[in-house]
């Protein structure tokens, strides 16, 4: 099968298309500025890449590139798009309604629809892209993968806040956690890696990038994770704050005479290793200043890694033991520093790091020496694959 996986998000619409069969990429690229001006970048496996510049008034109209370049005569990857078999789209939130992919209906959008609240930057931007390739592939079965999804295993004293019951019941304020289909697809590969049936490990995946979480999976099952209702919870981010005491929202609109609403605008978008190294929220650029002897760059770097740590050791307590440790995302993936500092002073738990092996970037390698008691993994993450398969799957 040909899948077309698709990620929505408000300006911006990034695709793939997969061979479901070999699972290799036949194609991939990413529409910017929608409704703003528009740029399609489009590569297929095999052909040069490239970049132009069209109008993109709105998504439906950046789908319609899309499929354009897949089936372009030189540069596409289809001769129609009849061969295309099914589309996979990522739907940040699905809320207690969705613990599992599902096919899209129009009850399924209805219900989705309904989460809009819990997510209301990202869901009304994933349902623009589900309705514009309706509009263009009518006939072509879609599925919706859910970032939430995996998360749903979570037994209630995880989940639940300590604030009175009708919040909950009544708006549905629980943790969700997000980075699902990364956690799934990471904590599976970690298992195979380690050459045991995953029901039978006790692993903890840490996706560090711009945006991270740690989520603690037990027997295959999300028993706990770092962000809650929002991805604002948990570590300190590129520009999230991560956990804070609830009080510094009054506080500090108090003191800078804001309201709630700009407060958290602050804590989502100037807060993290940027708001505290007030240089960037790129860890390449902090370790850069490290390098040139900038305190505050430091500084941001033991926060992030320090959280990091302290997850790890609370989940290996959660789950009652600790199989693996797995990096992924951009920042796991690529930055041998933060890996050094997040398992410092973890020997206790029996992970020993191998310095030589923990130097390699973007590779899957394990970075534990060989007498280790918990193997520690880098794993790239692949979500658009993870998608292809709950698409493949299903229909």
């Amino acid at each position: 099968m040909k899948i077309l996986v698709i990620n929505c998000g408000s300006s911006s619409l990034k695709y793939q298309l997969i061979d479901s069969e070999t699972e290799q990429v036949m194609a991939k690229g990413l529409c910017e500025r929608i409704t703003i001006d528009g740029c399609l970048t489009h590569t297929t496996t095999g052909k040069e890449k490239y970049s132009r510049n069209v109008p993109m008034p709105d998504h439906n109209a950046a789908v319609k590139y899309v499929l354009e370049a897949l089936v372009d005569s030189e540069t596409g990857a289809l001769a129609s798009l009849s061969e295309i078999d099914a589309v996979g789209h990522r739907i940040v939130h699905g809320g207690e309604k969705f613990a599992t992919s599902s096919v899209l209906t129009e009850d399924v959008i209805a219900a989705i629809e309904e989460c809009n609240d819990l997510a209301p930057l990202h869901n009304p931007a994933n349902l623009i892209g589900i309705r514009a390739c309706m509009k263009l592939m009518p006939d072509v079965p879609m599925v919706a993968v859910f970032d939430t999804a995996f998360h749903q295993t979570m037994p209630d004293k995880a989940y639940i806040y300590g604030l009175p019951y009708r919040y909950y019941s009544d708006y549905k304020i629980r943790k969700y956690g997000f980075h699902g289909t990364s956690h799934s697809f990471v904590s599976k590969r970690t298992a195979e890696l380690l050459g045991k049936d995953i029901r039978d490990t006790k692993i903890i995946v840490c996706h560090l990038g711009n945006g991270s979480s740690i989520t603690a999976v037990d027997g295959g099952k999300s028993v706990d994770t770092t962000m809650g209702l929002t991805p604002l919870a948990g570590l300190p981010m590129g520009t999230r704050s991560g956990d804070i005491d609830p009080a510094i929202i009054e506080f500090v609109a108090a003191k800078e005479n804001m309201t709630a609403e700009q407060v958290t605008t602050v804590l989502n978008k100037e807060s993290g290793v940027f708001g505290l190294s007030g240089v960037s929220s790129d860890f390449r650029d902090l370790n850069k200043g490290i390098a040139e002897g900038n305190d505050r760059c430091r500084l941001a770097m033991e926060v992030f890694c320090y959280s990091v740590k302290k997850y790890i050791g609370s989940y290996a307590a959660v789950m009652g033991g600790l199989d693996a440790v797995a990096f992924t995302a951009g920042v796991g993936e690529n930055d041998p520093l933060v890996r050094k500092l997040a398992t410092e002073g973890l020997e206790f738990l029996g992970i020993k790091i191998d310095e030589k092996a923990n130097q390699v970037r973007g590779e899957e390698i394990c970075i534990s020496t060989p007498d280790s008691k918990v193997a520690v993994w880098v794993v790239p993450t692949n979500e658009e694959l993870a998608i292809a398969r709950e698409t493949a799957a299903l229909v």
